[in-house]
């Protein structure tokens, strides 16, 4: 009866201790760390949209300089079509 008692007693000391561990160390540490998952994610999504933003201002950038580009191309070969059609009339 005696070693029987003291394994109940010793089981019981064990599972309180680790109860008492999971409660006061492990629950709050999850907390924090859900806490700080949440905070990276939002610091990522705030990141990623900076970036998608940057890339839709480089997009219309490039495509502003290629409609310039074009359009100086489009002026050029119009004036040396002018320039070579009055040749031929000369």
């Amino acid at each position: 009866m005696l070693i029987t008692r003291s394994f109940s007693l010793t089981n019981f000391c064990v599972a309180s201790s680790a109860l008492a561990f999971q409660v006061f160390v492990l629950y709050p540490w999850h907390q924090k760390l859900d806490e700080d998952f949440e905070e990276l994610k939002h610091e990522h999504l705030r990141v990623l949209a900076a970036i998608q933003g940057v890339s839709i201002k480089d997009r219309q950038d490039i495509h502003d300089r290629l409609s310039k580009l074009h359009t100086k191309s489009i002026v050029a070969s119009t004036s040396d079509s002018v320039k070579a059609l009055s040749k031929t009339r000369e």
